[in-house]
């Protein structure tokens, strides 16, 4: 069946060696993109039996996962199954997220935590992964359930095709950005995931998540802007004319001019119109650019 699984990965020298013994049950090859490693991460997968790409420094996981695709694609796999190198996700699962692939039924499957499955999450995870859904699903044509899962598997016609120039963790959120503007097919099943794993803090929760959400918002501005600035516009906007309402009525009621209170009011009035306005001529501009095209 030509599956190769490949591991991004970042000092996991405590569980590299693990996920490649029990992936090769799985796949005719395993691939490890060790980016810069401080550790012997490079050293055990080898050992363990992997094919291991090696970055002279450390270039994100976008730079892993093109690594991946572009290995795949010249070595003529049919499918490519991406997994995290934490020890997060159970290699068993592999068959299950790679089955749509090779049945011909989709081309990005996505191992979803949060699909018929009821796991020990940590409430800050869930908020967050709700929030990066959110915005997520706004800058694409498919609404997933875990957009940032790590445990996904792509198809052949996918990786001829496709070319991502994410560098960092936002990966996730433009591959499925870019196969739902391709019209590709996307599928989900459930894995499960555990948390108690070696090295699983590598970046500020906080942090990865907000530069995660930049990104995205970036993304739906560049793609959709009516949405990104029209629809907060609107509610800033009607936020300010309530706010001005209210002065205007405790005018009425006191005979006193509340400055403050309605100069706040125009303000939110005026910034949300001028958002308005910037989304309605960013939209124009692109389906002018789309006709021309």
């Amino acid at each position: 069946m030509k599956v190769l699984v490949a591991i991004p990965c970042f000092n996991e020298g405590l569980t590299i060696g693990s996920l490649v013994l029990k992936a090769r049950q799985y796949a005719d090859e395993v691939l490890v993109i060790d980016d810069g490693s401080k550790d012997l991460t490079a050293e055990i997968a080898t050992l363990a039996g992997a094919t291991v790409i090696s970055h002279l420094g450390c270039l994100g996981k976008g730079a892993g996962v093109r690594d991946a695709m572009n290995y795949a694609r010249d070595g003529g796999y049919r499918a490519l199954v991406l997994i995290d190198g934490d020890g997060q996700h159970c290699p068993d699962e592999i068959p299950a997220v790679v089955a749509p692939i090779l049945s011909g039924r989709a081309d990005l499957v996505i191992g979803s935590r949060f699909l018929e499955t009821d796991y020990d999450i940590p409430l800050y995870r869930r908020f967050g992964q709700i929030v990066l859904n959110i915005f997520t699903n706004a800058s694409s044509d498919y609404h997933s359930t875990d957009s940032q899962s790590g445990f996904r598997a792509l198809s052949k016609r996918a990786l001829e095709d496709l070319e991502l120039k994410s560098d960092g963790y936002n990966v996730e959120s433009d591959m499925l950005s870019s196969f739902s503007s391709r019209g590709y097919t996307i599928t989900e099943v459930p894995i499960s995931v555990k948390y108690e794993v070696p090295h699983k803090h590598k970046k500020n929760p906080l942090t990865h998540g907000f530069g995660v959400l930049t990104n995205i918002i970036g993304t739906i501005g560049a793609k959709r802007p009516l949405t990104a600035f029209g629809t907060p516009g609107i509610l800033i906007a009607l936020f300010g004319l309530i706010i001005s309402t209210w002065g205007a009525y405790r005018y009425t009621q006191t005979t006193q001019i509340p400055f403050f209170t309605i100069s706040i009011g125009a303000l939110l009035t005026l910034t949300g119109l001028l958002l308005i306005t910037s989304g309605l001529i960013l939209h124009s501009l692109m389906a002018l650019l789309r006709n021309r095209s």
